[in-house]
């Protein structure tokens, strides 16, 4: 599980993609650009393969506000979407 007091990586995703795994959960958190404003885009999708390597219809996507709260939401919802579906996420750290 993610600990979301220790889930700061704000700064970070300000210039880069943040991506990274959970037991068979991986996910990345970008930066995007809509017309209303910047928006975190939060992508999950069941491993081993990567994100570019991933169908897009594998894939789920939220979109958060680009703030220190928005991670902190995120780092919530990627765990309810862990918690959700386990079995599912375990089963990807196997697949290959």
């Amino acid at each position: 599980m993610i600990n979301k007091d220790e889930f700061h990586h704000f700064n970070y995703i300000k210039k880069e993609e943040l991506s990274g795994s959970m037991e068979g959960m991986r996910y990345m958190l970008k930066k995007v650009t809509a017309e209303e404003g910047d928006k975190l885009q939060v992508t999950i999708w069941q491993g081993p393969l990567n994100c570019v390597k991933t169908p897009a219809e594998k894939k789920t996507v939220k979109e958060l506000p680009f703030s220190p709260e928005g991670v902190e939401m995120a780092a919530d919802w990627l765990n309810e979407q862990y918690l959700a579906d386990k079995e599912k996420w375990e089963a990807g750290k196997t697949l290959l």
